[in-house]
């Protein structure tokens, strides 16, 4: 505000109140002690403009899988088999990402794989696979034969003599020493002529090599074949013609076992991973069935304890293959 004389020639300032002094008549407040207060306002106000730093939640694991990029029902690049969707299902129960290693499935696809150390799991492997550590097995299934339905014919056993008669196609993997369990079976019961052999490693520029064998027989190009449960099962819905698939009996065939218990390995020495997709299996095996359920996998009970004994004592066929 401003004073005015008497006389109006002459305006004086009024002194400004000191709010710093505690009161009339003391000194005012040291300089230091104000720019000091001035100093804390100023730090208290940038600590309240500042950004609050934002947490990051931790990057999750990763589930490395090797699989078959062309090998239905089983899996194929585009995540469409049904151990593609367990793997996802076994990742997403337990927090993981799922990444793959593409490896078609010949000879040293586990050595070359998981042995190697690229991978954590493979997928569908017999769970008495000596170079891997196994889960307990998520599904159990058999070889079947599959023929057309309009043939009149109820095949369930290599004792049968009809197969004397018909022209059969089995699953060759290379030598005698590595054949499939029925191409022993059919061998030594003088099987032989009459029988066709399907390549594991068929031409791999077409999809879904395993098919060829199944397609046989809805061509008529073979009266019966003799196939591992999972594709006898998947491919014989895809056949324009209806086809009976029938789980071999028994089990076991002298030497040869014919069904298998299916189970995820690892490597020898993850026994915490192995004790860890073990509790996913059991948790969720109901989820699991429903899946094998909707590829047409068959599923046969477990033996008698002799004869499971005897099966597990008994040397897994083309360790490196299906069974």
């Amino acid at each position: 505000m401003y004073l005015v004389s008497r006389d109006l020639h002459s305006v004086a300032r009024a002194p400004r109140p000191c709010f710093l002094n505690k009161c009339a008549g003391e000194a005012p407040v040291p300089r230091w002690v104000a720019c000091a207060l001035s100093l804390v306002c100023v730090v208290f106000a940038r600590a309240a403009s500042a950004p609050v730093p934002t947490t990051h939640p931790a990057p999750r694991p990763l589930l490395k899988v090797v699989a078959d990029p062309n090998n239905l029902p089983f899996s194929n690049d585009h995540e469409e088999g049904f151990e593609n969707k367990i793997a996802r299902l076994i990742a997403d129960d337990i927090g993981a990402t799922l990444e793959y290693t593409w490896y078609a499935q010949h000879r040293g696809y586990v050595r070359n794989t998981i042995k190697h150390g690229d991978c954590d799991i493979v997928m569908g492997v017999p769970r008495q696979l000596d170079m891997l550590l196994t889960t307990v097995p998520y599904y159990r299934s058999s070889y079947c034969f599959v023929y057309r339905a309009d043939r009149g014919m109820d095949v369930n056993s290599f004792d049968d003599p009809i197969l004397r008669t018909l022209k059969i196609g089995v699953t060759l993997i290379g030598d005698d020493s590595t054949n499939s369990p029925p191409a022993h079976c059919l061998g030594q019961r003088g099987i032989i002529t009459n029988v066709v052999g399907f390549s594991v490693y068929s031409d791999y520029t077409q999809p879904n090599p395993p098919a060829r064998i199944i397609d046989a027989v809805a061509k008529g190009d073979v009266d019966l074949s003799i196939a591992w449960g999972p594709l006898a099962g998947y491919f014989a819905k895809q056949q324009p013609a209806t086809l009976k698939v029938v789980a071999v009996q028994p089990q076991q065939d002298g030497a040869y076992p014919l069904a298998f218990d299916i189970s995820i390995g690892v490597r020898k020495k993850n026994t915490a991973l192995r004790d860890q997709l073990n509790e996913v299996l059991s948790r969720r095996k109901a989820d699991i069935d429903r899946i094998l359920d909707g590829y047409g996998i068959p599923r046969v009970p477990a033996p008698a304890a002799s004869a499971a004994a005897a099966q597990n004592s008994h040397p897994v066929e083309q360790a490196e293959q299906r069974p």
